[in-house]
């Protein structure tokens, strides 16, 4: 391998879950908006679901749901700081009568655009999966998004790579039943290596964390080179805010 000289500097929030509170969901973003920008992030991701909490009942998922073209959806993005790195932030999505488990990007208040999950669970009936896979550029970087359970499918990483991206980012929410929980605490990685391994991508993870009745979340919010190799990673057991620097182009 080549060494790449050009780094930039990238952050991850690993975050309590913020269940049907968008305004708790905003107030704790500036804090850590905030911190990245002092930390230099040129870019940083929060989990899936991260605004309105994941929420897959019809009925809550709808009620919780934003048209991007909304008022209301400009007045969440005025709530944040005008000032800090790209975003990516996960949030349930409302097209016309489709809802989506969506990753937006926005930069400066202004929506630079989306990524819409693609591969669903069966227990996010309630989506419509999307169909495209677009590429952002931060600080020089280009990167792709692929949504949690996307990354255990090939494809979904190599759109990703065919575009000329050299990172992955994977807003994730693994609040999984204890059992589940435990049995997947240290696979999540190994999925997301294999994914980096066969298309020679970087990936940075974005995770909740935290107990809410019998469900428990431990991450991980990482960062895997692109030999898969975990060269970053936050306890598991508390929120906190993953700041770490990688290459700007692919390496080769």
């Amino acid at each position: 391998m080549t060494p790449i000289d050009n780094q930039v500097r990238i952050a991850a929030a690993q975050t309590p879950v913020f269940w049907e509170d968008i305004d708790g969901a905003l107030a704790y973003a500036r804090d850590v908006i905030g911190e990245a920008h002092d930390a230099g992030a040129a870019l940083l991701c929060f989990p899936e679901g991260f605004l309105q909490g994941y929420l897959v009942a019809p009925e809550l998922a709808r009620r919780a749901a934003l048209d991007l073209g909304s008022s209301a959806f400009a007045d969440v993005v005025g709530q944040l700081p005008e000032a800090g790195p790209m975003l990516v932030l996960g949030m349930i999505e409302a097209e016309g009568e489709r809802l989506y488990n969506t990753a937006v990007v926005l930069e400066g208040r202004r929506l630079i655009g989306r990524y819409r999950k693609t591969h669903l669970l069966k227990s996010e009936a309630v989506f419509s999966p999307g169909d495209d896979c677009p590429v952002f550029e931060a600080g020089g970087l280009r990167f792709g998004i692929n949504i949690c359970f996307d990354t255990n499918f090939p494809e979904a990483a190599q759109k990703v790579a065919e575009q000329g991206a050299s990172l992955l980012v994977c807003p994730a929410n693994n609040m999984l039943p204890r059992a589940i929980a435990v049995e997947w605490k240290d696979r999540h990685n190994l999925v997301r290596g294999d994914r980096c391994r066969e298309t020679g991508l970087w990936c940075l993870s974005a995770d909740v964390t935290g107990e809410r009745g019998d469900r428990v979340a431990w991450g991980p919010t990482a960062l895997l080179d692109a030999q898969g190799e975990v060269v970053a990673q936050l306890p598991l057991d508390a929120p906190g805010l993953l700041v770490c620097e990688v290459p700007v182009g692919r390496q080769g």
